[in-house]
């Protein structure tokens, strides 16, 4: 068989305020092309469908609309489970019809024990869950934390292992060693948060969710889809796409996807950023994070740069400002006002008044006494 694997699709989320439903649409129609291309078999889902426990009636109208169209158009089989950002009980409804349709979703620990037996494979859908369920499961007060938990739930899939079979786990945690953005939930519900990679060593594939880079995890037998979107400066610099996972030989490739509007980090002076020669060669509509060299300070700087970037994300400075004097300790009473202004623009803009703007203010202080005298 063939099976896309992807994961952490988190319908509804905003980048800083900003909607990423078209962002989020066209990723999918992507991820969709890509599985009729490729001739899947099947989807693995892998958690994290929405982005909160209680969707707007948009983000699941949106979600709806996108599982209908892979399962009841396209045909394609899909093993999804509950992630730590989807409300379990929301999404189990309606799931002992959805296996009609070959739409299998797994919102509870007792499903990990309920092997789809598909092709060449057994599949096994373990949704995000914390210690205390399974603690409850197998009646043991020992089980404390998430590696204690999964450990416990791995070993009884073991003993439904069809020997003549290969064995997939649909998973959504955090794998010890994987590396994480700032995009990303720690699963730290009930202690330890991390999964020891080698209690995943039986497994032929282990399609986790959770991570939202793909190279957050380096294993043979086990990989991150990482998410379709990026949703934080901090995955800027990553490649999003799906995974085509073959069962013959259980080898997996990754298919890249081409987002609508990038996330990008720019970091230069605004004379540079706001020069025509310069933005007109870069993506204008994409998200950016603008990192600015100047010290000085820039009337408007954010409503200026967004009438060429209109999609700024975050604003700083690289140094910030760093007053070589503090305005509080000057001696403002036995100083000439011409003097003291001098003194307190370099110490916030690290530079001396030009001429020109010594001119203004002399001029200005100048209307000011003969308003005072009148």
């Amino acid at each position: 068989m063939r099976l896309l694997h992807t994961a952490d699709w988190h319908i509804g989320r905003r980048l800083h305020g900003f909607d990423l439903t078209d962002v989020q649409e066209d990723a999918f129609k992507q991820i969709e092309q890509i599985a009729i291309d490729e001739k899947v078999d099947g989807i693995l889902l892998a958690g994290d469908l929405y982005d909160r426990g209680m969707p707007s009636e948009n983000s699941v109208s949106l979600l709806n609309k996108m599982i209908q169209k892979l399962n009841l158009e396209d045909r394609l089989p899909i093993y999804a489970i509950s992630g730590n950002h989807d409300s379990a009980i929301r999404l189990s409804t309606g799931a002992p019809w959805f296996e009609a349709t070959k739409f299998y979703m797994a919102t509870s620990i007792e499903q990990a024990f309920q092997p789809i037996t598909v092709g060449n494979s057994q599949i096994f859908l373990l949704p995000y869950f914390e210690p205390f369920a399974a603690q409850q499961y197998f009646e043991n007060e020992k089980i404390t934390h998430l590696d204690q938990a999964v450990k416990a739930v791995v070993e009884k899939i073991k003993t439904l292992f069809d020997p003549a079979k290969k064995h997939i786990l649909v998973a959504h945690f955090f794998v010890a060693g994987s590396s994480v953005t700032d995009s990303e939930t720690q699963l730290s519900v009930g202690g330890l948060a991390e999964v020891p990679l080698s209690v995943l060593s039986d497994f032929d594939y282990v399609a986790l969710g959770h991570l939202h880079g793909r190279q957050a995890l380096q294993a043979d037998n086990a990989a991150y889809s990482g998410s379709p979107v990026k949703f934080s400066l901090s995955e800027a610099d990553q490649e999003k796409g799906v995974y085509i996972l073959d069962t013959e030989n259980m080898e997996r490739t990754f298919k890249a996807l081409q987002p609508l509007r990038d996330v990008t980090r720019l970091h230069d002076s605004f004379e540079k950023l706001t020069n025509p020669i310069y933005y007109e060669k870069i993506g204008r509509k994409d998200y950016f994070g603008i990192t600015l060299t100047d010290t000085k300070p820039i009337p408007n700087v954010l409503a200026r740069l967004r009438e060429i970037y209109p999609n700024i994300v975050s604003l700083d400075r690289e140094k910030g400002y760093q007053p070589s004097i503090n305005p509080r300790s000057l001696n403002v009473k036995n100083q000439n006002p011409m003097e003291l202004l001098d003194q307190f623009y370099e110490s916030i803009a690290k530079e001396d008044l030009t001429e020109q703007q010594k001119k203004w203010a002399e001029n200005a202080l100048g209307k000011a006494n003969r308003e005072v005298q009148k």
